[in-house]
C-alpha cells in the first residue's frame, strides 16, 4: 500500500467520526473506567462503537501502550501475537496480529492485518488503523476485518497529567457468528481495554 494517501484518508475518516453529535449515539455499556456508545456503521452491517474514559497518565505514554509495539502485547489480554510486517516512515506500518477466543470460544481466535498510523492531533495524538487484504490467512484462524478505527488521546486542560482517551472501533469479525454475541463481546472488550490499560500504566 502507498502509505501517504491511505494515512490521509484514514485520519479524515476518524475526524469525521469524532465530530458526530451526541444525539446519534446510544449507550451500550458503562463502567467506572469507561463509557461505550454505539450507532449503526456506515461501512458494514454491524455497529460503530465509541468508547471514552479518563486515563491517569500523559498522552505519549498512553499512545505508546496502544499503538503497534512491544507494550501492547504485554498488557492486552485479547491480543495473542503481533508482527510488524512492513515499516513506513512517519509512524506508519502494516502489522499482523491474532486475538484469543472469546465468550467461551463462541468467537474463535481471529487474525487481522492492519495498516496503522499515528499522528499529532491538537495537543495530543491520534493512532488509527484499517484492515488490508494482505498476505495468506494462516490455518486455524478466521481473518477478521477492522473498518477505520482509532484512538484520540488528549491531555485534560486542568490536569495535564491525565488524558481523555476516546476510541472508535468497528470490527467485522466474519465467520458464522450470531450478531448478538458479537455486540455483547464488543462492549465488554472495550470497557476491559480501559481497565487493563490503566493497570498496565501503573506498573
Amino acid at each position: 500500500p502507498d502509505p501517504a494517501p491511505l494515512a490521509r484518508k484514514l485520519r479524515n475518516t476518524l475526524l469525521q467520526y469524532h465530530s458526530i453529535g451526541d444525539s446519534e449515539w446510544r449507550v451500550a455499556k458503562k463502567t467506572k473506567d469507561a463509557t461505550v456508545w454505539r450507532k449503526p456503521s456506515e461501512e458494514f452491517s454491524g455497529y460503530l462503537y465509541k468508547a471514552q474514559g479518563v486515563v491517569e497518565d500523559v498522552t505519549n505514554r498512553i499512545v505508546d501502550h496502544i499503538r503497534p509495539g512491544p507494550y501492547r502485547l504485554y498488557w492486552d489480554n485479547l491480543m495473542t501475537t503481533m508482527d510488524i510486517m512492513e515499516m513506513f516512515e512517519e509512524n506508519c506500518c502494516v502489522m499482523r496480529y491474532t486475538t484469543a477466543g472469546q465468550l467461551w470460544n463462541i468467537i474463535a481466535p481471529r487474525e487481522f492485518v492492519d495498516f496503522s498510523y499515528t499522528a499529532s492531533y491538537g495537543d495530543g495524538l491520534l493512532t488509527c488503523g484499517v484492515s488490508l487484504d494482505y498476505g495468506e490467512v494462516r490455518p486455524n484462524f478466521v481473518r477478521g476485518f477492522n473498518h477505520p478505527c482509532g484512538w484520540f488521546c488528549v491531555p485534560l486542560k486542568d490536569y495535564p497529567s491525565h488524558s481523555l482517551l476516546t476510541g472508535y472501533i468497528q470490527t467485522e469479525l466474519r465467520g458464522m457468528l450470531p450478531q448478538s454475541a458479537v455486540d455483547t463481546a464488543m462492549s465488554s472488550t472495550l470497557t476491559n481495554f480501559y481497565s487493563d490499560l490503566k493497570k498496565a500504566l501503573k506498573t
